[in-house]
């Protein structure tokens, strides 16, 4: 059996929202659900340990690929990823399973898309989990200026803008690509740092020049490898870029939403050593968030659930008990 099979509970597939979405689900269905809400490049695979332990402790819990990812399905057209659709598609998810309202957990992009939520969809929250990804007001100006202008024109976000290269790029090597990202924390600090007179975060040099081995520094087994470079081999990279390139899309259509969240129970966990996401980009949340708890996972790069995984849990279970007891 793969390590899919053996960590991880039976897929389902439900369509909704106009498209069909794979989801794993494990726990008694009773309780307030936990929907936890995979980043970039990743899979509901990436919160395997989260969904045992949350399960063992009584808790339901449910894990989706998102759209454009593992076995869910992956629309051709960018526009199709905007937050719009990730978030109809939670939204969607709640319908089929008969759920009026759940606690969402995201990591990196999944973080984006929780912190919408409440935003967008009010009446179907009940919490929100920030794993890495902070809570941010709506830039005064399109993220993509502000991102071309402070990293350089080769950032990834930026050139993930660019149609067709970048998920070639990605998509040349999937194993190699995956390695790549999945490292522990000081093989993804050197990979973010320019290189002479370059961009910080140019994912796609520093892709191209990485010989496979130097810095490796791996954080997954073989075997957990395997499922996300299968996953990525056969689903491509097109759908996972596509939600970055509707950043001014998401910008643009978001001006008449709320700057801050009150009156919902928030947990946000940092990382101490995330060079993407730095624990220092969550310091403004305490102004914005009415109801909020803040906790650090130390020794923590980007991958925060892969890396640490009891803490996480140990962290999301204690806010559980707390706020939502069962």
């Amino acid at each position: 059996m793969s390590a899919l099979e053996t960590m991880m509970p039976e897929p389902n597939r439900v369509r909704v929202n106009g498209v069909d979405i794979a989801y794993y689900e494990a726990g008694p269905r009773e309780g307030m659900p936990v929907v936890l809400c995979h980043g970039f490049p990743e899979l509901a695979f990436s919160w395997r340990h989260q969904i045992k332990a949350l399960a063992d402790a009584g808790r339901w819990v449910i894990a989706p690929d998102q759209r454009g990812y593992g076995l869910s399905e992956k629309p051709g057209e960018v526009e199709a990823y905007d937050m719009a659709n990730l978030t109809a598609d939670l939204v969607g998810l709640l319908d089929h399973l008969g759920v009026e309202k759940a606690i969402f957990c995201g990591h990196d992009w999944g973080g984006i898309v929780v912190w919408q939520m409440p935003l967008m969809h009010p009446e179907r929250v009940a919490g929100v989990i920030g794993l890495n990804t902070p809570f941010l007001p709506r830039a005064p100006v399109d993220p993509i200026t502000i991102f071309r202008h402070r990293f350089g024109p080769d950032m990834y976000i930026v050139w993930f803008q660019t149609r067709d290269e970048p998920e070639a790029v990605l998509g040349e090597d999937p194993e190699k690509t995956m390695r790549f990202f999945m490292r522990k924390p000081a093989a993804m600090r050197a990979a973010t740092q320019p290189t002479e007179g370059g961009s910080t975060f140019a994912f796609r040099d520093l892709l191209r020049a990485w010989d496979g081995e130097t810095g490796g520094d791996p954080l997954l087994t073989p075997d957990e490898l395997k499922v996300f470079a299968d996953a990525f081999r056969e689903g491509g990279f097109f759908g996972p870029v596509s939600w970055y390139r509707n950043f001014t899309r998401n910008w643009e259509r978001q001006a008449n939403l709320p700057n801050r969240l009150d009156g919902l129970p928030c947990l946000m966990i940092t990382a101490e050593l995330d060079a993407v996401l730095t624990p220092e980009m969550a310091e403004p949340m305490k102004a914005l968030v009415g109801d909020l708890e803040m906790a650090m996972v130390e020794g923590s790069g980007h991958w925060t659930q892969q890396e640490k995984p009891g803490e996480v849990n140990r962290l999301i279970l204690d806010w559980l008990d707390r706020r939502f007891p069962k």
